[in-house]
């Protein structure tokens, strides 16, 4: 098993348990390596990220927790910057690259919220074409290492979190293929890894991790690189499938 998880999530964004808490489960399992990755901050929808004047608060408390617990564990101060952040990332160990949202017209939208919403944007702004959807996404995607300065790239096809077991679309589609790609492509020269992600096998969404096993080869065979990630929210799924791939 790999011996680090760097893909973690606290109470100070959408996780649900306490750093510490977190440190000690990852100790539990025998972890040599934890890494906080709280979401950054986003004045359009507060609900799932940081606030923005506890990111001073939560970089004091995981360095003061990776002193306490030094003798057990490395701990790592990351984060996972969106695409649509504003502020830059700076003062972390590292940084995950992640998109999460596309803005239609003033209306911002979370792609992974829930199946339904999903179908309601998609339906409203781009006339149920989700290939339309899927090249506006892989477009920022395609940027996000030079828009974030990402150390990692997080979970590069968010957009299939809801699609078993009935496909909202067909991930062989040439428009799709030719959509995540590019964007592959324009991310394999920053020469950083791209994350396997097990988040969405935790959260009972998926049976496969992120990104698709099609994508992973692509990746692989055009010399990119991989790092596991658990994308764990609560103690009981740090290093969640690492076992098993």
């Amino acid at each position: 098993m790999q011996s680090m998880d760097l893909h973690v999530h606290t109470t100070y964004s959408d996780g649900a348990n306490s750093p510490e808490e977190m440190i000690l489960a990852a100790i539990e399992i025998g972890l040599s390596t934890i890494g906080f990755s709280d979401h950054s901050y986003m004045d359009f929808d507060e609900s799932w990220c940081m606030q923005k004047d506890q990111i001073d608060n939560y970089r004091r408390e995981i360095r003061a927790l990776g002193e306490k617990y030094k003798d057990q564990i490395r701990v790592l101060c990351g984060i996972e910057q969106d695409y649509d952040t504003k502020d830059p990332a700076e003062g972390f160990d590292y940084v995950i690259g992640s998109v999460h949202c596309l803005k239609c017209g003033d209306i911002w939208f979370s792609v992974d919220h829930t199946k339904e919403m999903l179908q309601e944007f998609v339906e409203r702004y781009f006339n149920g074409d989700y290939y339309a959807m899927a090249e506006a996404y892989f477009k920022k995607v395609a940027d996000v290492a030079a828009k974030t300065g990402a150390s990692i790239i997080g979970h590069l096809d968010l957009i299939t979190k809801f699609n078993e077991p009935t496909p909202l679309f067909d991930e062989q589609h040439p428009r799709y293929r030719a959509a995540w790609q590019a964007a592959v492509d324009a991310l394999l020269p920053y020469d950083v890894p791209f994350e396997i992600n097990f988040g969405a096998i935790s959260r009972g969404y998926r049976t496969t991790p992120y990104p698709a096993p099609e994508i992973r080869r692509y990746i692989y065979e055009h010399g990119g690189r991989f790092i596991l990630s658990s994308d764990s929210h609560n103690t009981g799924t740090i290093a969640f499938g690492f076992d098993g791939l």
